[in-house]
């Protein structure tokens, strides 16, 4: 995996690319769970979104890193 990506010339690191399309990913995620009442058994729905990301995060960077 690269250390950053250029974008239009602009040195951009690479997990700041991954964190904003996990968090793109996370957004439809989240409603999608919202809708099915998931959170109704959840504990505390904020840290179970952070854990979303992070999951998400890493899905992200580990396919990333395959596919370079």
């Amino acid at each position: 995996m690269r250390g950053e990506l250029d974008i239009q010339g602009v040195f951009v690191p690479a997990l700041l690319v991954w964190a904003l399309l996990a968090g793109a990913l996370g957004v439809p995620l989240r409603w999608g769970l919202s809708a099915l009442h998931v959170y109704r058994w959840v504990w505390h729905p904020a840290l179970f979104d952070l854990a979303l990301f992070v999951l998400l995060w890493f899905a992200v960077t580990f396919i990333a890193s395959r596919a370079a």
